[in-house]
């Protein structure tokens, strides 16, 4: 992070001495790279970012898997480009001002410009690539039991409409080897896709994506990743990873608003993902209805089409300037630490903790059970008697309890989750 950056901004909107003296202790000089925050400081600055969000203290929110609240910068900027072009009544919308917001999002996802699309959600993304390849009566896509159900139902409809099938594998939790060999195991012939969860929705576990990547490429597969726990939580490598696709939501972990996405296709895989949906803002150059004349804009843009609001689309941008004046990397460790402090409470306060243990394989989401509890008591007694909000997961079977902290969290909020299941289990 611009950590003094951060800290700057942060004291508009606090101010104090104190403040202004861990700016001065936080560089190493003026205009030089942050200095790593003392052990003992490490909590009060997050106590600083979590300042920055309107998110109220009534209850403790552990469900950013599910919806990430939106820093104060976010909520303000789509507030003013609302107000600016409501007051002209125009769109926004303009491929100057779009590019620009793209820039920013190739810095998170680690690709060109280009290569993005602006979505609604994950699901949009999801559903233009799964729509878009070239599959037909017969052929096979492998996927895991552990996908949310916007990267499922949009392939069993598809399998249903165009007869292809579906192979499913169980990630394996104990195990990163065991998940690729299963994967492996189901490749035939007929393979022509794996689609997957780069974290999945379950559990928090992060699947070996690079592995998988060099594994589909071997047999010539097209490779799509579900990012929707992944983007604004880990550090993003697209090109790294080498999946043709690459779908998100704005409004889980990047904090953004509501009704935003990004969808990231490889530059050489555009003219494969057929662009279904099109409109304006999908072509490039002149088109006739007379004479059939028209093209497909070159870029990832084609997939985009009919006006969308711009405030929100700001919002987003405003939501990944936040992460990465945060830094990525300091992000990714937070979420981290957070992760491994429910996951060692949990198991010392008695709760069978579901989620990967191996470092590399978790993530900040923490999915655990109490034995001789039903997940719906579980999730409801953690809510009435100790106001935490978690997520009940039905999803693969597993019928549990998942909480998802994330930057505005603080230690204290997880030690309250291990507080209540201790005295839930007691």
């Amino acid at each position: 992070m611009q950590r003094r950056g951060f800290l700057v901004r942060t004291a508009g909107l606090l101010g104090g001495a104190s403040l202004h003296t861990a700016m001065a202790e936080s560089s190493s000089g003026p205009g030089g790279a942050p200095e790593p925050p003392p052990a003992a400081d490490e909590e009060a600055f997050w106590s600083l970012v979590r300042e920055r969000f309107p998110l109220t203290r009534e209850r403790i929110y552990l469900n950013t898997a599910g919806l990430g609240p939106s820093p104060r910068a976010v909520i303000d900027a789509v507030h003013r480009k609302t107000m600016e072009l409501e007051e002209i009544s125009e769109t926004g919308h303009t491929q100057e001002v779009w590019q620009a917001i793209k820039e920013r999002g190739a810095r998170l996802f680690g690709c060109d410009p280009e290569e993005l699309a602006y979505t609604r959600n994950t699901t949009e993304g999801v559903n233009i690539v799964c729509n878009g390849l070239p599959l037909g009566a017969g052929d096979e896509v492998i996927t895991s039991t552990h996908e949310h159900v916007g990267n499922t139902i949009s392939w069993i409809a598809r399998a249903r409409r165009d007869g292809i099938r579906m192979r499913v594998f169980e990630p394996a939790v104990q195990s990163a080897a065991e998940t690729l060999d299963r994967i492996a195991r189901l490749i035939t012939p007929r393979t022509r896709a794996i689609s997957i969860s780069h974290v999945t929705t379950t559990t928090g576990q992060v699947l070996p994506v690079k592995e998988i990547g060099r594994l589909a490429a071997r047999h010539g597969l097209w490779y799509f990743i579900d990012g929707a726990q992944s983007a604004g939580q880990l550090v993003l490598d697209v090109r790294g990873i080498g999946c043709h696709a690459y779908a998100t939501s704005g409004h889980k972990w990047l904090l953004g608003p509501k009704g935003t996405g990004l969808l990231y296709v490889r530059s050489d895989a555009v003219d494969t993902i057929q662009a279904r949906w099109v409109g304006a803002w999908s072509n490039e150059g002149a088109f006739d209805m007379a004479t059939g004349e028209f093209a497909f804009h070159p870029s990832a843009q084609r997939y985009e089409y009919g006006t969308v609001s711009a405030p929100l689309f700001h919002g987003l941008d405003a939501a990944m300037e936040f992460l990465l004046d945060l830094g990525l990397e300091r992000v990714w460790q937070r979420d981290q630490d957070l992760g491994r402090r429910l996951m060692a409470g949990l198991q010392e306060a008695g709760a069978e903790v579901l989620s990967p243990l191996q470092p590399g394989e978790h993530s900040a989401i923490v999915t655990f059970r109490l034995k001789g509890m039903p997940r719906a008591e579980l999730q409801e007694r953690l809510a009435r008697e100790h106001r935490i909000r978690s997520r009940g997961i039905y999803e693969g079977g597993l019928e549990a309890v998942r909480v998802s902290p994330h930057v505005f969290s603080l230690a204290d909020d997880v030690d309250r989750v291990i507080e209540a299941v201790r005295q839930l289990r007691g």
